[in-house]
């Protein structure tokens, strides 16, 4: 499996310490592009963006904590290649890779109990891209829209 990228500011910095734990306990291999240190300060398009340009580069997924997960999933699209989703069940989760080739989950930090953030992720992470004829189709006329 491909290295993970990992981000978020002061309000998901404790469920990203959790996920830190389950990806090393998973053997799933990623790396924090930070914040490293709890910083109230913080602001959450930092780590989106480096999230999601690291994400594309490297052909990979990522995840992506704030408070609400909105501001992450909104930084992150702006990124070209970049779909970020943020699902609230393991259907969703498993429908934004099986039909939408997403590849940032986000979280919130505020919202989402531990549990259910790792149940989550595991399904997206597990879960490959259909291939589907329409699939394919719908997320190509995506891409053209990055173009315009």
């Amino acid at each position: 499996m491909k290295t993970i990228y990992l981000g978020s500011d002061h309000a998901g910095f404790k469920l990203k310490k959790q996920i830190k734990g389950w990806l090393e306990r998973k053997r799933v291999p990623y790396y924090d592009v930070g914040d490293l240190v709890f910083n109230p300060l913080d602001d959450y398009p930092d780590y989106a963006e480096k999230v999601a340009r690291a994400a594309v580069r490297h052909k990979t997924k990522g995840i992506l904590i704030c408070g609400s997960a909105q501001g992450v999933c909104i930084t992150a699209n702006k990124i070209r290649g970049i779909r970020a989703v943020i699902p609230f069940s393991l259907k969703e989760a498993r429908l934004a890779r099986e039909h939408d080739d997403a590849n940032i989950l986000c979280l919130s930090g505020w919202y989402t109990p531990y549990h259910k953030a790792t149940s989550m992720l595991d399904k997206f992470l597990q879960t490959p891209f259909s291939r589907a004829l329409r699939h394919i189709r719908r997320v190509n006329k995506i891409k053209r829209l990055e173009k315009n």
